[in-house]
């Protein structure tokens, strides 16, 4: 194993190292590693300007690209697309998006880009203006219907009442991934409404590497647009404080500039 200092043109995504010879490791599952690191997390790194990370958990990104962009890409963009690999949405059918955060605007441009009809469904007005931007199909409050029935669906807001809601929305056969690490309660579901004809509910945790590989892959071919605010690396707790209260419209991301 050799590791590399991660500068401007190496990214390091949340996932940092996994065992590797686990049952998970060996079908592709690292991201279910009982062992599994994460930066910011078992290590420091996630709030620094320079770390030390392992070269098989890296990845290169352009040398004359903006930094800023491409930072979402690397933690947002990457749970974001294996969220919708979870939701598995045919070719071609209808995805809901529920909350309209940094990971959110960029799976569904991802989601767009491979010829799904995008749905959201936000709190935020400004996020809803930014959604129909992009080129979703309709954008609604965070608990609205959908203008029609969805094949597939991802939870990106961290409120368990919102699933049944979701659930609600699809189609037969539908699948509905939820992608927080956390989740506020989610209310009593009913059999009939909420889950028969073959529903699915399903977690996502983490991401593998591959699910980053294949991420930056797409982006290279579908350069996303990536809404970014910035702040001074000096006033990381005010990122935290606006992104608590829904202020940033798109990735808030740190740069290295003093405020």
């Amino acid at each position: 194993m050799r590791e590399v200092t991660a500068g401007a043109r190496v990214g390091v995504a949340w996932l940092r190292s996994t065992c590797g010879h686990c049952r998970y490791c060996q079908r592709g599952m690292e991201n279910l590693c009982p062992a599994a690191t994460y930066t910011g997390w078992d290590a420091n790194g996630g709030y620094a300007e320079y770390l030390t990370a392992d070269e098989r958990y890296v990845y290169p990104l352009p040398e004359d690209a903006d930094a800023a962009p491409l930072a979402p890409l690397l933690c947002a963009g990457i749970i974001g697309y294996r969220a919708l690999r979870r939701a598995e949405p045919p070719e071609g059918g209808r995805l809901g998006v529920y909350g309209f955060g940094a990971s959110a605007h960029l799976t569904a441009q991802v989601a767009l880009a491979q010829g799904a009809v995008v749905h959201v469904m936000t709190r935020s007005a400004a996020a809803r203006k930014l959604a129909l931007e992009l080129g979703c199909a309709s954008a609604g409050a965070a608990d609205a219907k959908p203008p029609e029935p969805l094949d597939s669906a991802i939870l990106f807001a961290p409120a368990g009442e919102l699933v049944p809601a979701a659930l609600r929305a699809l189609d037969r056969g539908g699948t509905l991934a939820i992608a927080g690490i956390h989740l506020s309660d989610i209310p009593a579901l009913n059999y009939q409404e909420h889950l028969f004809q073959e529903r699915t509910v399903r977690s996502v945790t983490a991401n593998t590497r591959a699910d980053g590989r294949a991420l930056l892959a797409i982006a290279r071919r579908h350069p996303p647009r990536v809404a970014v605010t910035p702040y001074p690396f000096d006033r990381a707790d005010q990122a935290l404080a606006d992104l608590a209260a829904d202020r940033v419209n798109g990735a808030a991301v740190l740069t290295m500039a003093a405020g």
